[in-house]
């Protein structure tokens, strides 16, 4: 693989530090090609799907996407709006609320964001900031339960980009921060206040994203944290094991993937006599097709099908103020020992640099 070509040096260029914000992906419009585009690299991981390539690629290029585009384009049009993607228009907002926090709190650190898949990519944002002279980054996955599904695929564009790359920055990952305190005190806000306002339910329903069961069996321990998260969440606000359940929505495909799936589930809890369920999607920490469309829109259906009378989707940590604050925290404690005050740090260096050039001067 050969190397790209390195940004144009600066000498004297001051050394920054930087933070990026990866999340999915998303198409760049909500139109067949667009999707298309987006899941053949999205379905072409091997950290999404764990086919055998050859087997996988026929599958993908001669029925997936032929079919799934169209279908996927239609669903997107539903939650697209004036700004573009939800899932880009809020980790976008989090990312300038983040460096805007950071500054406050005296840190000088560029904040960006990244898609995994789709625009802007990864490897144009590494590009972007080390053109700046950022020389030590900090990844921060918009997962907070690690799978090798998501969060090490991250891993992986990062990877492939510094492969390439001659003058490798200073990296550091943040794997998960599923039972992390600021993140779970955001979501207990979160939720108080959205009850505050409409009541309690008679259930409280939380949707993960789900994966293939063979992947906890793999070693995968998202299944894992994802119950510790809801079991903290619980805690949190008050619950009892009776009146929360987890659930795991947007099974794709034929094999076994982790249970109770979301949707049977709501349909279940309607025939059993439940009336009102609020759902929340703690693992989203920014509102996404599948939080917007296929809970808010596809399972309330399902539910109120089924016999049940009220049902709330409780929108996603977004830009929150608690969640920013928390994300802050939590950077500030991955950026440890990197120099983040910058103009603190230039002052004392040159005052040091005085102080030896007038203690050379009496010598």
């Amino acid at each position: 693989m050969a190397f790209q070509k390195e940004p144009a040096y600066t000498h004297g260029q001051a050394p920054t530090t930087a933070i990026l914000l990866c999340n999915l992906g998303t198409p760049d419009a909500p139109t067949p090609a667009a999707l298309r585009r987006y899941l053949a690299e999205f379905l072409s991981d091997h950290r999404v799907v764990e086919i055998p390539k050859l087997i996988w690629w026929l599958i993908l290029h001669g029925i997936i996407l032929r079919l799934r585009p169209a279908k996927s384009a239609a669903k997107y049009a539903t939650i697209w709006t004036p700004e573009g993607s939800p899932l880009r228009v809020w980790t976008e907002k989090q990312a300038q609320r983040l460096q805007a926090w950071m500054q406050q709190q005296g840190q000088q650190v560029t904040v960006r964001y990244a898609m995994r898949y789709g625009n802007p990519s990864i490897a144009s944002q590494l590009d972007a900031l080390k053109a700046e002279g950022a020389t030590r980054v900090l990844i921060l996955p918009a997962y907070p339960q690690y799978s090798g599904t998501t969060t090490a695929s991250v891993f992986d564009g990062v990877y492939h980009w510094a492969a390439r790359t001659r003058t490798i920055p200073e990296l550091r990952f943040i794997n998960h921060y599923h039972d992390d305190a600021g993140y779970i005190a955001a979501l207990a806000q979160r939720i108080r206040a959205y009850w505050q306002e409409h009541g309690q339910p008679d259930k409280l329903v939380l949707s993960f994203h789900g994966v293939p069961e063979r992947t906890l069996h793999l070693g995968d321990p998202y299944h894992c944290e994802c119950y510790k998260t809801a079991r903290l969440l619980g805690q949190a606000l008050g619950l009892s094991k009776e009146q929360y359940q987890v659930t795991f929505q947007s099974r794709f495909g034929k094999a076994k993937w982790l249970e109770p799936y979301t949707e049977p589930t709501l349909i279940q809890l309607a025939q059993s006599g439940v009336k009102r369920v609020d759902v929340a999607c703690p693992g989203f920490t920014g509102d996404c097709l599948e939080t917007l469309e296929e809970i808010s829109q596809e399972a309330r259906e399902a539910f109120l099908h089924a016999g049940g009378q009220d049902f709330h989707y409780i929108p996603c940590l977004n830009d929150s103020a608690d969640w920013i604050e928390a994300m802050g925290r939590l950077s500030e404690r991955h950026l440890a020992g990197w120099p983040t005050r910058e103009h603190a740090d230039t002052a004392a260096l040159t005052a040091s640099r005085t102080a030896a050039l007038a203690l050379g001067a009496k010598q």
